[in-house]
């Protein structure tokens, strides 16, 4: 990597006597309250629904609306981090995210909650895109590093399950506004936290011109790929003429970016980072494995919810496991193997077990035992995960110069959250197609078990590319350096 005083977000030597250790965990604190948001809203959706008279279509929107502006606006934030510097935007993100919240608890109609939560994922991936970029600057010695990415992985990966838990908790103790009122006190502390824990960086500025142009087309192609994911794909199927069409606009889009890219004086996302095989493979594995465990932990509460009969509370208690597996592989072994073998073994070893994990859920039946069928699989997704997770992280972040560590850093936010939504619409649909199949000739139970055991199938499969991804297009970090230094020398050469 290569520093210089203006691109350094967080460098050892600009926090001086601050511990870099508090700065992680106050960046570590605000990933956690947006990982937590997403899963703690699905838990109270049915009280939303209820108290504020959405209907079912109508009810889609409280999450689709967060996830349109987050997804779509990821890649800008984090360039933009690198352009007016990572703490102004992440406590920006913060401040909107936090003032967002408290408007969504407050909310007495429809209207209001859907427009608060569009405000939320504008401050969630401000937030969120930067955090990453800004870890890899404040640790740049390899050990820690990798201790560092193993905490800020496993607060990204096992946020959600935690919020199951707190999301039933608030939701039956008190009520709904408050899984959005106590975002309030953690957002305050946590912005009040970065600004005393985190030195102000620069940023690279704004004089050498902005590609207006390039911002509008990615912000604009993501937000209509996500709704187009999930709305008319999920809603009306793959084939329907208006996910068709909406599709089209999303490709054509995208490909008048890259032209503006390849064609910009200041692109606004420098084409030459897709040169590194380790951060193209990372984002391609990343959006493999987010696809595969995203639509598995919503359709796995399904199968405990709808055919073993568990409650929200009992869902979240449920995967607790997966969490305190993730937790301590993350917290406490991931840096020594990452440093052991280096982050590709690690990543294809912990992506193996998620697969192995996916497979066995198949096999889980009607009236199911929690500890013979279900417990197995959330540790061995709790041991993948816990595993691989750091290492892609690692990954996906090794080849970046500092000028580029929030586009990068919001390059995987991204993969991951697209990922996660065509996930989710691809097993939640063909999960729906099969049990609609076989209800003529099976029991109600039996019928869905069957759709959730192919989407499993499904989900393991799409795991399994991502291994395939990760040994072939991957390199060790030796090896990845050398190809590199190549890859200069022939260019230097033909100059």
């Amino acid at each position: 990597m290569y520093a210089t005083t203006e691109t350094l977000a967080t460098s050892p030597a600009a926090q001086g006597g601050r511990s870099r250790w508090l700065a992680l965990y106050t960046l570590c604190a605000g990933m956690l309250m947006i990982v937590l948001d997403v899963t703690v809203v699905n838990v109270a959706l049915p009280a939303i629904q209820d108290d504020l008279g959405f209907t079912s279509s109508s009810l889609a929107w409280v999450v689709n609306a967060y996830l349109i502006a987050f997804g779509g606006l990821l890649l800008l934030a984090g360039r933009l981090g690198d352009l007016l510097g990572r703490r102004n935007i992440f406590t920006a993100g913060l401040v909107i995210f936090t003032a967002a919240s408290v408007l969504c608890g407050l909310a007495q109609s429809q209207e209001v909650l859907v427009i608060a939560r569009f405000v939320q994922g504008v401050g969630g991936a401000l937030t969120s895109a930067v955090i990453l970029g800004m870890i890899v600057t404040l640790f740049p010695e390899p050990r820690d590093q990798a201790k560092a990415i193993g905490v800020y992985a496993f607060v990204a990966s096992a946020g959600g399950s935690i919020g199951l838990l707190a999301g039933g908790v608030l939701t039956q103790a008190i009520n709904w506004h408050w899984i959005f009122f106590v975002n309030l006190p953690i957002g305050a502390l946590t912005a009040v936290l970065a600004v005393k824990l985190i030195d102000k960086d620069k940023g690279l500025g704004l004089g050498r011109g902005t590609d207006v142009p390039g911002a509008v087309l990615i912000t604009a192609a993501l937000m209509v790929g996500v709704f187009t994911i999930v709305k008319p794909a999920a809603e009306l199927g793959w084939t329907a003429p208006r996910t068709v069409v909406l599709g089209l606009v999303t490709l054509t889009l995208l490909a008048a970016f890259i032209v503006r890219e390849a064609t910009a004086a200041n692109p606004l996302v420098p084409l030459r980072i897709f040169r590194s095989r380790n951060l193209t493979g990372a984002n391609l594995v990343q959006a493999l494995s987010s696809s595969g465990m995203f639509g598995i932990f919503f359709l796995g509460s399904l199968y405990l919810q709808r055919v073993l009969g568990y409650s929200a509370l009992e869902i979240g208690l449920a995967f607790l496991p997966t969490t305190v597996v993730m937790g301590l592989l993350s917290v406490r072994y991931s840096e020594k193997l990452v440093m052991r073998f280096g982050p590709r073994r690690p990543l294809i070893a912990g992506l193996t077990l998620i697969v192995v994990g996916l497979l066995l859920f198949t096999q889980a039946p009607v009236g199911g035992n929690y500890f013979v069928h279900v417990l197995p699989v959330l540790v061995l997704l709790g041991l993948g995960g816990g595993v691989c997770f750091p290492a892609l992280m690692g990954l996906s972040m090794a080849d970046v110069k500092p000028e580029d560590a929030g586009l990068a850093s919001g390059l995987i936010g991204t993969t991951a959250e697209v990922g996660a939504a065509l996930g989710l619409a691809v097993l939640a649909t063909l999960s729906a197609t099969r049990t609609e199949a076989v209800a003529s000739t099976k029991p109600a139970l039996e019928a869905l078990t069957d759709g959730y055991h192919l989407s499993f199938a499904i989900a393991a499969a799409i795991v399994a590319a991502a291994v395939a991804i990760a040994y072939t297009l991957m390199r060790p970090a030796k090896q990845a350096e050398e190809t590199e230094t190549e890859t200069d020398d022939l260019v230097l050469d033909a100059a």
